[in-house]
């Protein structure tokens, strides 16, 4: 679906400030929004199967070496302990739950456990499969398809014209390369960036339409979660109000892709994140975040539910995935799922925790490397 708007227009809502004018936009692309998908919904879930000890350079992220904070890590998950955070997932409403790792990719023995995890979810739950575990062959895609993955994520982070500033170990044309292994193998993909990384508001814009461009089925949106000892550590968090405009002006350039916030959406929003969903979301990461706490679930269901939106799950969720499986390549029976006491509360259920289940990891006495400048 091509943009609703130019990249001038979106260069002229991006310089919106007084709250009136947002709201408007917000009305402007919850109407798209409601056209494209009624009253549907895709909640996510993930588990950091994989953590920390990164070599790459990503200004963002505390697991890189090249950062000076303490670095998370926990070595890969078995694949029933995979299964374990996926039944909290389904336990707490979500329809799709995400495997991630960290790095640029997986050696033979960890990628084996995303498959065979991927398969005890696919088998034993009633969740929509995605994976997030870096750059892959069309091979490796292939295999993940069989196992009952369905969409494959892997973000773009910035626009390509900033993107040297965010890491220079990452490049971006292998990210085009991973992005279009995963649509040769029959993947639907989820790429999307982080907003609030110093940045421009031309070059947010930029994101947006090279987004556009690659046509994702789903785009998620993260905010800057500032870490201290990490290149983006000393930012501000993002306005909220600010949040909210970006987010309906990319629903405008972006209109037919499933929504969702991600990292930093606590944070950044505040009490906020309800009219961040008005502005254009069909979802958002329940539970926790690779390295941060999230929201409860019944607060977030409740945001959804408030503005007249359907969270329930549906009988065929995991065979027939909705609403954004449009191929419907997906044959079978779906596994049988509880449809009622869904749990309100993170202590109910075995969610991804990271305030327990990382351990935190002092860096050696000798600094870090500094990061490398971009070219």
């Amino acid at each position: 679906m091509p943009p609703l708007i130019s990249f001038d227009e979106a260069l002229e809502l991006g310089g919106l400030t007084e709250h009136q004018e947002i709201g408007d936009l917000v009305e402007r692309a919850w109407k798209v929004r409601r056209e494209n998908f009624g009253d549907s919904t895709d909640m996510c879930s993930l588990v950091s199967a994989k953590s920390g000890g990164c070599a790459e350079d990503c200004g963002f992220c505390a697991q890189s070496r090249y950062a000076e904070s303490d670095t998370p890590m926990h070595a890969m998950m078995e694949p029933e302990q995979i299964l374990e955070h996926a039944r909290a997932a389904e336990a707490a409403g979500a329809h799709r739950f995400c495997m991630v790792t960290q790095g640029q990719g997986l050696g033979k023995r960890d990628f084996a456990k995303i498959v065979e995890g991927a398969k005890l979810v696919t088998e034993k739950t009633n969740l929509k499969r995605c994976a997030s575990i870096g750059h892959m062959s069309a091979e490796r895609a292939e295999q993940l398809r069989e196992a009952g993955i369905q969409r494959v994520h892997h973000n773009v982070e910035s626009s390509r014209s900033y993107y040297p500033e965010v890491t220079t170990t990452v490049r971006y044309e292998g990210r085009m390369r991973t992005i279009q292994a995963v649509k040769e193998a029959g993947l639907e993909t989820c790429v999307g960036g982080i907003l609030n990384l110093g940045e421009t508001p031309r070059q947010r814009v930029e994101m947006a339409f090279e987004l556009s461009d690659l046509d994702p089925t789903s785009v998620p949106i993260n905010l800057l979660s500032p870490r201290q000892g990490t290149k983006f550590g000393d930012r501000p968090l993002m306005d909220a109000w600010e949040v909210v405009k970006w987010v309906a002006i990319f629903r405008l350039i972006i209109p037919g892709a499933l929504f969702r916030l991600c990292g930093g959406r606590v944070e950044n929003l505040g009490d906020l994140q309800p009219l961040a969903v008005k502005a254009g979301l069909n979802g958002v990461m329940m539970g926790n975040f690779l390295t941060t706490l999230g929201a409860e679930p019944e607060d977030d269901r409740a945001m959804f539910e408030e503005l007249g939106l359907n969270v329930a799950r549906q009988p065929d969720n995991g065979a027939n995935p909705r609403p954004d499986n449009r191929s419907g390549w997906l044959d079978g029976e779906a596994p049988a799922t509880p449809m009622e006491g869904l749990i309100d509360h993170q202590g109910e259920a075995n969610f991804w925790d990271p305030s327990t289940q990382l351990r935190i990891v002092k860096k050696a006495k000798e600094k870090p490397p500094p990061y490398p400048q971009a070219a």
